[in-house]
């Protein structure tokens, strides 16, 4: 290990961990002689306290160990010196982990002469200047050499030490010469213008172990909460003390408990369970055993002089500190370390400013980005709850006090009523309010304000303009920060909810996925009305709450009262009748329950009903949902009892309004072009079968393709005269609209040419003309047609004509199987087409068997099913009925391959039972 010294300095007393862990000797090429041997110097001070602290290479780190030095120093009661030390250890922990780039390691060591800080890195190949390296830099505001020249400048002794693995410099401050006994004193005072303290002032003295447990109880405690000794020692603190939960900070009693010194405000909960306000000052103390505790000093928060630490802040508009070296204004009024979030950064600003001027409340506003609005985002000591996020207009009225971008100064409210709408019945009287700008524009407004009038005046207004100037950059590079955040949050949500509606096309789901996007993401609760066109009236379609027992009370009252404009207007509106509905309707249910308005036999709705005034009370919104310039309904948003809706949140509602708009208007249009063709498909097909006397008839019909009730093939089984029944089965060529044109035209023409007596050719051959005067909507037509006459003695005579069909198959009561016609030219592609037709007799127990191609051309990779295929399946059902037969078939073609069917199939049955049949 090598020690660099600066030329002309004393060699430094070896303290603290570097003379626990010896390491090896070894001289630095250029640091000259080595100092004198250990024998020679000055005997070690004694150390009297360590406290030692790792930060992470990042930029933070940096406030994080100036606040961590500053803490230490200040437990141990070197205020003196604690901002000397502050300066230094900022400049050598960036030199760590900003421009070395690893982790920083600080130590703090108390002495009876002062501190020794000591600042190591894991870079040891930086060198540093030693004795003979001369410590000069180029320029002032040059980097690189500054934290040396402040340690040469500043420290009482410094020095550097090497090891293999990581380098050390360190300091050393000793403690200045003061009078003893004063630390620390004030002017003399007129009498009026000391602290009032009421009577005698009591101190209670509480000693906490390290559990948190009760060890002592003085009597001024007993006197000032009633709580004898023996019934709390042992008990922890925490059952006592009433810890302010402030939104954006997580340091709590058991927390404070930790620190060195802790020094603020809280409540002890007296013997009658009331809190009592308290001033605390906490310091934490070691036994000679070294066992650690905590002594806590407390008095009535109205005395809380008696305990208060004087302030490190200077007046004026520049903080110094006592030798004239500029220091952070922002820390100086926020503290450190600075909260990293934005709601923090407020929190912890409203606490310091209500502080600041003794004030009972505190509030701060941030500007929209129009600056047309401000935004309550924190306070303390106003119901917050239900002020956050409540909006009011930067312009109230004329006059610099109805204006947020000017100082003002309000003696007392209630002289000026709705001055500040914020403080309407909190009881506050004297107001005081400043703006936030950052480059002459308005980001923001604080305010402080008391109970009691007449408190503030134009001074107290410069010292919190003062404040407001010196923060207002940082909350508005924080604000943006978050709002950078919430952006990018709202486009991935943006992408997943477009990604949903996109999916699908049923309005109802969509509905559902509107509501689901919103809640609880957006609001509490969500309502969606739909304007189905024009001039209809909006209707209530779909409700949700995140709590499901809400939806029904929700849904009944929104169905009671008229349901909003539908306005066209873009953005979010505020709707209050659903609010003034159900207070009156709890209103009225309380009434009744106490035997003051109408008797009711309901007494046991009131519950509901002032749930459901609970769940609406707070800010609802309307959003139009607009499409193709048509407003095709409205999307409401609603917060419980006194919450209010973030701007953020209302713009990516506004985003989200105009895309389920769309969605759902597509999902409209696709439902009624759906409906218009499942109507036209249906009609292609008969609407029932009729009755056969002596013949059993079965048809099995499917479509290909989603949606689809009637693709490329068709059937028919009609009666044409008494005795006789027409039967076809066809498949048009190619899919789509001209397709089903084909379908309809043949199907009824079949139907009205046969009616007219012609024969079975006669009535293809009119039928083929018919499709090719279509003509460029023309399709190849395969068609079987055939006339069917039950006979006496229990057979059919059958004529059939088979213009390019699959052969019909006829399934005998032996188990042979034989085609029943014989193949003839395809309809719609030659003009001059001569088909004949063929009788055949079908016998008792005889099965006409009728198909598609959707069935012969079932196909399993190289393999088909094929006629023959479709012979062997028909082969085994002898002695089935027509729909056993059918059903045997289909399942035939279904098992053939594992894949569905990709092509329409038609399935005709038709047996001849017999005489015997029953």
């Amino acid at each position: 290990m090598t020690t660099g010294l600066i030329s002309g300095e004393q060699p430094p007393e070896h303290i603290g961990p570097t003379d626990a862990f010896p390491a090896q000797q070894r001289q630095a090429p250029d640091a000259g002689p080595p100092g004198p041997p250990a024998q020679d110097r000055t005997r070690s001070s004694v150390i009297t306290a360590r406290a030692a602290a790792s930060f992470e290479p990042v930029g933070r780190s940096v406030a994080t160990a100036r606040s961590f030095v500053r803490d230490t120093l200040q437990g141990w009661g070197f205020a003196d010196i604690a901002d000397d030390a502050v300066v230094l250890t900022s400049e050598l922990v960036t030199n760590a982990v900003v421009h070395a780039g690893t982790a920083a390691d600080v130590v703090c060591l108390r002495t009876d002469e002062g501190v020794r800080i000591e600042v190591a890195d894991r870079y040891p190949e930086r060198e540093v200047p030693l004795q003979s390296a001369a410590l000069t830099v180029s320029s002032p505001d040059q980097e690189g050499g500054r934290g040396l020249q402040l340690c040469a400048a500043l420290a009482t002794r410094w020095g550097v030490d090497y090891t293999a693995t990581r380098k050390q410099v360190w300091f050393q401050l000793d403690l200045p010469e003061r009078a003893v006994g004063t630390r620390s004193a004030g002017p003399a005072l007129p009498v009026e213008m000391l602290p009032a303290a009421a009577g005698r002032v009591r101190v209670a003295v509480v000693q906490i172990d390290r559990d948190g447990l009760v060890g002592s109880w003085n009597e001024d405690a007993e006197e000032l909460f009633g709580h004898p000794a023996a019934t709390v020692t042992g008990k922890p603190l925490t059952d006592l003390a009433a810890w302010p939960h402030t939104p954006g900070t997580s340091t709590g009693i058991v927390e404070a408990l930790q620190l060195s010194r802790w020094e603020g405000s809280y409540g002890i909960r007296d013997a009658e369970g009331r809190v009592v306000p308290v001033y605390a000052s906490h310091l934490r103390v070691r036994d000679p055993e070294g066992e650690p505790s905590t002594v806590c000093l407390l008095v009535r928060n109205e005395e809380r002089a008696v305990l208060q630490s004087p302030s490190r802040g200077a007046g004026g508009d520049t903080a110094h500190h006592h030798d004239g070296r500029d220091t952070d204004p922002f820390e100086v009024f926020i503290g450190s370390p600075a909260p990293d979030d934005l709601d923090g950064l407020l929190q912890r600003t409203v606490e310091r400013a209500r502080d600041m001027l003794d004030a009972d409340a505190a509030f701060l506003l941030l500007a929209t980005d129009d600056e047309t609005e401000l935004e309550v985002r924190a306070s303390t000591g106003l119901p917050s709850a239900r002020q956050r996020f409540a909006r009011v207009p930067v312009e109230a009225g004329p006059g610099r006090y109805g204006s947020a971008r000017m100082p003002a100064v309000h003696d007392d409210l209630a002289s000026a009523p709705g001055a500040i709408p914020l403080l309407g019945g909190t009881g506050m009287r004297s107001v005081v309010t400043v703006p936030l700008k950052v480059e002459g524009r308005l980001t923001g407004s604080l305010g402080v304000a008391t109970e009691a009038p007449g408190r503030y005046s134009n001074e107290e207004a410069l010292r919190l303009q003062f404040a407001a100037d010196r923060i207002a950059l940082a909350v508005e590079s924080a604000r943006l920060g978050e709002l950078e955040r919430l952006r990018r949050g709202s486009l991935s949500f943006l992408v997943e909810a477009s990604d949903l509606l996109a999916g699908t096309l049923d309005r109802d789901q969509t509905l559902a996925l509107m509501a689901q996007m919103t809640v609880p993401t957006l609001a509490t609760w969500c309502a969606v009305y739909t304007i189905n066109d024009p001039s209809s009236e909006p209707y209530l379609s779909y409700v949700l709450h995140e709590d499901e027992d809400r939806i029904d009370g929700l849904k009944a009252l929104l169905s009671k009262i008229s349901p909003p404009d539908p306005v066209p207007t873009p953005g979010a509106r505020v709707w209050t009748a659903p609010f003034e509905a159900a207070h009156e309707a709890a209103l009225r249910s309380s009434m009744r329950s106490l035997g003051l308005g109408e008797p009711t036999t309901v007494s046991s709705g009131i519950g509901p009903t002032l749930a459901t005034a609970s769940a609406v009370g707070g800010e609802t919104v309307v959003l139009p949902l607009v499409a193709r310039n048509r407003v095709i309904g409205m999307l409401t948003l609603g917060k419980p009892t006194d919450e209010h809706f973030r701007q953020e949140s209302l713009e990516l509602a506004e985003d989200l309004s105009r895309r389920a708009a769309l969605a759902l208007d597509n999902a409209r249009l696709y439902s009624e072009r759906t409906a218009i063709s499942q109507s036209l498909q249906r009609s292609l097909l008969p609407p029932e079968l009729p009755q056969i006397e002596g013949v059993e008839v079965e048809v099995i019909y499917q479509a290909a393709g989603e949606g689809n009730e009637v693709g490329g093939d068709f059937y028919d089984l009609f009666p044409i005269r008494d005795g006789a029944y027409g039967f076809a089965i066809g498949d048009v060529c190619g899919t789509g609209p001209n397709a089903a044109a084909v379908t309809g035209l043949a199907r009824h023409a079949l139907r009205l040419l046969a009616r007219e007596g012609l024969s079975g050719p006669a009535v293809l051959e009119r039928l083929n003309a018919a499709i090719i005067d279509e003509g460029a909507r023309s399709r190849f037509l395969t068609l079987l047609y055939g006339e069917l006459w039950p006979q006496e003695d229990g057979s059919a005579l059958l004529k059939v004509v088979c213009a390019g069909h699959p052969l019909p198959l006829r399934l005998r009561q032996d188990g042979t199987v034989e085609a029943c016609a014989e193949p003839q030219p395809l309809l719609g592609v030659m003009e001059d087409l001569e088909l004949y037709e063929e009788t055949r007799v079908l016998a008792p127990g005889d099965v006409l068997l009728c198909v598609t191609d959707g069935v012969t051309e079932r196909r399993e990779g190289m393999r088909m099913l094929g006629d023959d295929g479709l012979a062997d399946v028909l082969t085994a059902c002898t002695g089935l009925t027509a729909g056993a037969v059918a059903a045997r078939v289909l399942r035939a073609v279904e098992r053939f391959a594992s894949e569905p069917p990709s092509d329409d199939m038609a399935i005709l049955a038709m047996r001849v039972p017999g005489l015997q049949a029953e």
